[in-house]
């Protein structure tokens, strides 16, 4: 018996044997995050089996190893959620305390050289590049 005979259209007048209703919408299945992290869990219980728990749960072992590799995915290679914004507010800079202000002047002198060339002050703070510092200086020295 070929396919054709099969059809509708077929000359047999024999009954049907089997008549298949698919009930649902055919759609996939919606699992929660939570439903899927349960289930990875449990496929990495001593004793479990891949294959063992995707049949408890009618899944195939390929969609419980891609839900696995997913799962030790970190973060930062994870697709970014779509960016959202916040309002940004700007306010004015409060006042420092005095006793604050007096700390910062006090740790701004410290680690300063004062130099006075013919009634010019230089000042060179920490970590000033020693060529440049020469430079001024000789400057300095050549306008007397």
């Amino acid at each position: 018996m070929t396919i054709s005979e099969l059809t509708l259209k077929s000359s047999d007048h024999e009954p049907a044997r089997r008549f298949e209703v698919f009930t649902g919408s055919g759609r996939r299945r919606e699992w929660l995050p939570e439903e899927k992290a349960r289930i990875v869990a449990e496929s990495y219980e001593a004793g479990a089996t891949v294959s063992a728990v995707a049949r408890r749960y009618a899944l195939s072992p390929q969609q419980l190893f891609a839900w696995r590799r997913a799962a030790r995915q970190p973060l930062a290679e994870a697709p970014a959620p779509e960016s959202l914004f916040v309002p940004a507010v700007i306010a004015a800079p409060r006042p420092e305390p005095a006793a604050r202000r007096r700390r910062k002047q006090k740790a701004a002198r410290d680690g300063v050289i004062e130099l006075e060339i013919d009634g010019v002050a230089m000042r060179v703070g920490r970590g000033a590049d020693t060529r440049t510092v020469a430079a001024v200086i000789r400057a300095l020295k050549a306008t007397t």
